[in-house]
């Protein structure tokens, strides 16, 4: 137990040991791209979400079309993914000839969609396109709205300069504590037990959990062993969940989601019917938990009888460079994905699906770990005390976006997930599971000594010699 509270002290000196391994021409974060030669930004034009839209220039007026997500690559390159479409930056078509056209794409990896950005001093940069080695470039020097970017072979003119102004930040990359094959430690727990479908964070020395309850009830502790309750965040509701769940008592919030990110505390939660597909996931956040001036985000994502999928059980994910994702949704068509604008703390773009699994599948958490991303999720029904089949599976994919394969290589939107927790005698249905950093792992079960009831159980999450999760 001494040794996890210390691996989560140590987080902050962590990150800034990863950080300072590399510099770059520019940080990882959300920028416009105004061009030298005509002071216009580059956009997708029209706002397009479709493959292949073009890439062209436009006076600023504030659009996320005219924001870019630039994060570093493996390889020392950049990609550069739109704020609105969610798709990257590339030279169309693999074109290697000056007057190559650049548009957008769903980002894959490949050579064209990677760029060199070179700084020239003064807050002025070149982009060389990896796979073409051409600059980007505004075609024909055209001050037009609309004008046509494009790649040339680099010379140095102003058309091939472009100034970045970063106007949001995402995190650096995980922080990745865990052991491998460690001794199981399963926390000796205490005091408020009782809980369903938590969610856990560490904050200067207190540990939080908040859990489906009235309000979005929480709890916390000193020692993440001895648990004391705390006031709900929305004592008395919000008023618009009913908008949306208009059959909603007004009070019942499942799955809360709590993650710090770019010094702010966000919660994600989930407003729904038992058995319903007329759902909502909304935001709250604030300052701190401990300040707990939590305000009033509003509405995440919302669906209805007509979507194949339910909007509940949202996690906050941050992908291998420090950009954020959100994991949600249960049984139906399964588990989906969607990028998160860091600035909004929103979804945009396309929509991803991850698992899907007959019998009940839900209450997803991704974690990023040594190359790999790890996707948890809870299978079966829970909520009917011993009788409860949820227990808890795992896959895993290098690509956020899946495929996640189980460790028999099964897809889990075939069906696959290998088991972590299956439950004992003791504890019937583990699952509603969250994970902290990559080595604490949270969730309830139901008490076969207390008449079936939902309490908490932390645990130490080890990893063996393979890479695959293991108490």
């Amino acid at each position: 137990m001494i040794s996890i509270r210390k691996t989560v002290l140590g987080l902050a000196s962590g990150l800034l040991a990863l950080t300072s391994l590399q510099a770059y021409a520019i940080e990882n974060g959300v920028y416009t791209i105004a061009s030298k030669h005509s002071g216009k930004l580059v956009e997708v034009g029209g706002a397009s979400a479709s493959d292949g839209a073009n890439v062209n220039q436009w006076p600023a007026n504030g659009h996320d079309a005219q924001k870019w997500l630039v994060t570093s690559t493996d390889d020392g390159y950049y990609s550069l993914v739109n704020l609105s479409s969610g798709k990257a930056m590339e030279v169309y078509d693999f074109d290697t000839n000056d007057g190559g056209n650049v548009s957008q794409w769903e980002y894959w990896g490949s050579d064209t969609q990677k760029w060199e950005i070179n700084d020239l001093g003064g807050n002025e940069y070149y982009l060389i396109n990896k796979n073409s080695g051409k600059a980007l470039d505004l075609l024909g020097f055209s001050n037009d709205d609309g004008a046509n970017i494009g790649q040339w072979s680099y010379w140095g003119a102003d058309a091939q300069i472009w100034q970045f102004t970063k106007v949001g930040s995402i995190e650096a990359a995980p922080w990745d504590p865990s052991t491998t094959n460690g001794a199981a430690n399963h926390w000796p727990l205490t005091g408020n037990l009782v809980t369903h479908d938590p969610t856990i964070g560490y904050e200067n020395g207190t540990w939080w959990i908040f859990q489906t309850g009235p309000g979005i009830y929480g709890k916390w502790s000193n020692d993440g062993v001895h648990w004391e309750g705390a006031a709900a965040i929305f004592p008395n509701g919000l008023n618009w969940w009913k908008n949306y769940v208009p059959d909603h008592d007004g009070m019942d919030v499942w799955a809360p989601e709590l993650k710090h990110y770019n010094g702010r505390a966000w919660l994600y939660y989930s407003i729904s019917t038992f058995g319903s597909r007329v759902s909502a996931i909304g935001l709250t956040s604030a300052d701190s938990v401990a300040q707990g001036n939590w305000r009033d985000d509003g509405l995440v994502v919302n669906t209805t009888n007509n979507d194949n999928y339910n909007a509940i059980d949202p996690d906050l994910v941050l992908d291998k460079n420090g950009a954020p994702w959100l994991v949600f949704g249960s049984w139906n068509s399964g588990i989906k994905l969607k990028r998160i604008n860091p600035i909004t703390m929103k979804p945009y773009g396309s929509l991803y699906s991850l698992a899907a699994r007959s019998g009940g599948i839900e209450a997803p958490t991704v974690i990023y770990r040594q190359g790999y991303y790890y996707l948890f999720v809870s299978l079966g029904k829970c909520c009917n005390g011993t009788d409860s089949t949820y227990r808890i599976a795992y896959g895993r994919s290098t690509d956020i976006r899946g495929p996640y394969l189980d460790k028999n290589g099964v897809d889990m939107l075939n069906g696959g997930g290998s088991i972590l927790d299956a439950g004992n005698s003791t504890w019937a249905g583990p699952g509603g599971q969250d994970i902290l950093n990559t080595d604490v792992i949270v969730r309830h079960a139901y008490d076969a000594n207390d008449n079936g009831t939902p309490k908490l159980l932390i645990s130490t999450l080890n990893w063996d010699s393979n890479g695959w999760p293991r108490y």
